[in-house]
């Protein structure tokens, strides 16, 4: 017998005495595993409501108004991004650029302007948007 025989059957009285008190060995895909329920909430689509308007002093006159009233007031925008029924105009000048938010307010009916953003051209800071829109009109 070669040495290496003799070691192996040497360690099995040992692992023998490892297997514990002679029960039952269940592996672990036939153990029974117990039942759990999961509810899972499907998500409800509704139609979106209209569109809500910020309206924020001094910008009485851009808040509401359709895509041509903003290329009257301030001239041919910069960027004209359409997603879906949404668009979003920018207009910029040395003072600052400004992007303007238009939604429908119901299904079929023209994009109005509900939210302004401005922002320094230079760095990217936030401005005041009333004194943009000022800045930004069309002479």
């Amino acid at each position: 017998m070669s040495p290496r025989s003799v070691l192996v059957l040497g360690l099995v009285p040992l692992l023998a005495a490892c297997g514990g008190g002679g029960g039952t060995v269940q592996s672990a895909a036939t153990r029974p595993v117990p039942a759990t329920r999961t509810a899972v909430r499907t998500p409800v689509h509704r139609p979106p409501g209209p569109a809500q308007i910020h309206v924020l002093p001094g910008l009485e006159g851009v808040i509401g108004a359709t895509s041509a009233d903003l290329t009257r007031r301030f001239g041919a925008p910069r960027l004209d991004v359409i997603e879906g029924d949404a668009r979003k105009l920018q207009f910029s000048g040395t003072a600052c650029v400004l992007d303007i938010y238009l939604f429908p307010s119901a299904a079929g009916r023209e994009p109005q302007a509900t939210y302004v953003d401005a922002r320094r051209a230079s760095d990217g800071q936030d401005v005041d948007r009333a004194a943009c829109v000022s800045a930004l009109q069309k002479r």
